[in-house]
């Protein structure tokens, strides 16, 4: 080892009495500098401009886009062939060669000490990083220091791993430019190798840990996985190995057979290392972000420790779904798709993934019989197979399925992953018709618990006209408590539902019991019913609607709550004035997270047609009653007369027994203690906010967030069993302190003033050996 690193210490020498290594460095610090401040000024910009930050340390250094590593990261690539171009091929061109190989000195060692030196070059490149890192420390409130060290790390070992490329291809031959040119040409093969043999699982699965491409995405995310820590390693021991032999063989004047059964040998070695470390039972993680970003949630661990036993996901992909979907079904998509199922792999490594591929028309029907006028079905599929380039014949028809076919037909033939587990149990995981499309951990974690436990119940009192969660027309409510493709239905989120009438006791295996807009009055025997129900301690969603305040009152008095009459009005100049904005209380915010989020988003739940709700005599009832929603804070009241919102115009008339209604509540959040359960009840005062039509609707500067009202009523009413609590604790690190002036001081030091520095150093050395 000491004759290594000798060598290293030479080869250090000869590189900084040189220039190259010198001018390396210092317009890498003038790229860094200027990557850098370029981020670092939007930041300063936005303070300028008076918004607020938040998550700066990760905005700054590590965000996946446009963070400082990041984007350092695409040029790094250029430095290092004008660096390792000569260490062994000037040693070839120059005759100096034939000394090493009469030296008593093992090939190993020579190898490892040019190797050594390079590492020791990377640290100083990763110690310019560093400086911009330690900056962060002093203008960053509450700066994550731990969640920047991984990147760190990250860089360096891809500067090594590029410099054993270097140097390998250096051993090939005496001209350092075709050594640099290699080097090129190695790193592109490196990052295209995840584009090559996809459809082949086993083939694919090396082809794609031998990519180069994406390899410190992990580390600059904050997360050190062994498995990328192996690679790195085992990829400067591939090209050290290659190097070592190639000098071997040169030295002792190998036949080519052997030569290549030994390069063979090494490769073999370093593919079979990286398979059994990208193995699932064999990845190690550490979250090094202070909120522990990159790793599920307390709740989500929870339930996958519930999750006794195998579990299989398999995915069934339709060759005749939307587009969007079509291609994440195919072959070359699996392992992206893998990959967003890490974190769960990572508390259940022996999860098994499987993809069955069939066609079927679902509900885009007419656009495939615009597509193709002419064709049937199986040659619509072939069509489809041929433009993508795969095997037609991996499609199954409906009947090649299984049993597994009713579930296909009852989510219109999507794309959609089963979940089952061993001892049989299972449930469906879906993409959703909104931006993202693609399942969040709320959703994975919500499939998982529906096998592992009992969901909450929902049950949907019907009979009297109430709003149906099984038809689609506008006023029901089928979109947030059953609709497949929404994000934030109740099937989706965690719970079961169904419907059921009040002619008989409502069952106890119910969680939360909905009444919407009840039309006709409940008989005698269903309105016993409902109070056997509401005298054991059950849970209730109540929505009342202006016109219904006779049926409803009977429902509503149980709780000492009072539906005010008429409807709650303010004028707009832009839409009906009985559309109501309602805000979020501070009461909200303690009750549910999705409250919380709305306060701070400055969001509001739209009510078009809303009751005024009176809780004085709520206490008398043992009740302790707080307002989720109200009103605005001036220019509300209850409108008598007014009828027609459309053409006639409102005016506020106290002759009449019109009220100011501002601060109104109209949503109310109702406690008791029965037993030993604490009994929860909502009630809104409008049925049209949850609705079909109301979830769908967009109106034009109003930042509605009516399903958030959705989320945050029954994570409440469900005793926060649902949905899945994946919410993490804020980021502290919400500010900079640097200013417009500062910032242009620091731009100044980072781009001019260090490199000078190292410019001056260089000069002294040179100066220093001139006189030698």
């Amino acid at each position: 080892m000491k004759q290594a690193i000798r060598i290293a210490r030479t080869e250090l020498q000869l590189l900084f009495y040189s220039p190259i290594a010198w001018l390396i460095l210092i317009v890498f610090t003038i790229q860094a500098g200027l990557v850098f401040t370029g981020v670092l000024e939007g930041m300063v910009q936005i303070k300028e401009m008076g918004y607020n930050l938040d998550a700066v340390t990760l905005k700054l250094y590590t965000d996946p886009w446009a963070g400082f590593y990041t984007r350092l990261l695409g040029y790094l690539y250029f430095y290092i062939p004008m660096l390792t171009m000569g260490m062994m091929s000037r040693e070839i061109s120059s005759g100096s060669i034939k000394l090493l190989y009469s030296s008593p000195i093992s090939d190993a060692r020579i190898i490892l000490g040019k190797f050594i030196s390079i590492a020791a070059y990377a640290l100083l490149m990763t110690a310019i990083v560093f400086i911009f890192t330690l900056y962060g420390a002093f203008i960053v409130d509450k700066f994550d220091f731990a969640a920047t060290m991984p990147g760190l790390l990250g860089i360096f070992l891809l500067i090594c791993a590029y410099g054993a490329v270097g140097l390998f291809m250096s051993s090939l031959t005496s001209y350092q430019v075709v050594a640099a040119m290699g080097t090129f040409a190695v790193f592109a093969v490196l990052n295209y190798t995840s584009q090559l043999w996809q459809d082949v699982a086993f083939v694919r699965d090396i082809m794609y840990w031998l990519s180069i491409g994406g390899r410190t995405n992990e580390f600059i995310g904050g997360i050190i996985s062994s498995e990328d820590m192996i690679y790195f390693i085992t990829v400067v021991g591939l090209f050290l190995g290659l190097c070592i032999f190639r000098f071997r063989a040169v030295r002792q004047k190998t036949r080519t057979s052997v030569s290549l059964g030994r390069y063979g040998l090494v490769v073999a070695s370093a593919v079979m290392i990286g398979y059994l470390s990208s193995r699932p039972a064999m990845m190690y993680f550490y979250d090094a972000t202070r909120t522990k970003l990159r790793t599920l949630t307390q709740a989500s661990q929870d339930i996958m420790r519930k999750a006794k036993g195998g579990l299989t996901i398999t995915t069934y992909a339709n060759a005749l779904d939307d587009d969007r979907w079509l291609w994440m079904g195919m072959p070359r998509a699996e392992l992206d798709d893998m990959r967003r199922l890490r974190e769960y792999q990572r508390f259940k490594p022996e999860i098994k993934m499987n993809y069955v591929r069939y066609f079927a028309k679902g509900n885009n029907e007419e656009s495939l019989n615009q597509r193709f006028p002419k064709l049937n079905d199986r040659e619509r599929m072939g069509k489809v197979a041929q433009t993508y380039g795969v095997d037609s014949a991996m499609y199954l028809s409906l009947d090649e399925v299984g049993d597994i076919k009713k579930t296909l037909a009852e989510e219109n033939y999507r794309y959609i992953k089963v979940l089952k587990r061993d001892s049989g149990q299972q449930s469906v995981l879906r993409v959703f018709n909104d931006a993202m499309g693609f399942p969040s951990e709320a959703e994975i974690s919500a499939a998982i618990k529906r096998i592992v436990t009992n969901l909450p119940k929902v049950a949907f009192v019907g009979g009297h006209g109430e709003r149906d969660c099984i038809r689609e027309g506008d006023r029901d409510y089928n979109k947030f408590a059953r609709e497949n493709t929404f994000r934030y239905s109740l099937i989706n989120q965690g719970f079961d539902f169904e419907q059921l009438t009040l002619d008989q006791e409502v069952p106890a295996y119910v969680s939360i019991l909905v009444i919407a807009d009840v039309k006709t009055a409940l008989p005698e025997l269903h309105l016993q019913n409902l109070k056997k129900y509401i005298a054991r301690g059950g849970n209730l969603l109540i929505a009342a609607e202006p016109k219904r305040q006779e049926t409803m009152s009977p429902i509503t008095e149980n709780f000492g709550v009072q539906l005010m009459e008429g409807r709650l009005v303010k004028p707009s100049k832009d839409y009906q004035a009985d559309l109501i904005r309602t805000t979020p209380t501070t009461d909200a915010s303690q009750i549910a997270d999705a409250f919380d989020m709305m306060r701070k988003n400055k969001q509001v739940v739209v009510m078009p047609s809303a009751i005024g709700l009176l809780y004085n005599n709520a206490m008398a009832n043992g009740y302790t009653a707080k307002p989720l929603l109200v009103t605005d804070s001036t220019g509300t009241w209850n409108e008598l007369q007014t009828i027609d919102f459309v053409d006639d115009s409102v005016t506020f008339n106290p002759a009449t027994g019109e009220l100011p209604a501002d601060n109104m509540a109209a949503a109310l959040a109702l406690s008791r203690k029965v037993g030993e359960k604490e009994q929860k009840v909502i009630i809104l005062g409008d049925a049209d906010c949850i609705s079909n039509g109301e979830l769908g609707h967009y109106r034009k500067d109003i930042p509605s967030a009516n399903f958030l009202l959705i989320a945050g009523a029954f994570n409440w009413l469900s005793d926060y069993e649902a949905p899945v609590d994946v919410s993490r604790p804020p980021f502290t690190d919400n500010d900079i302190h640097i200013g417009k002036r500062g910032f242009k001081i620091s731009k100044i030091i980072f781009t001019a003033v260090i490199p000078a520095i190292m410019l001056i150093g260089y000069l002294m050395i040179w100066f220093r050996r001139r006189r030698q």
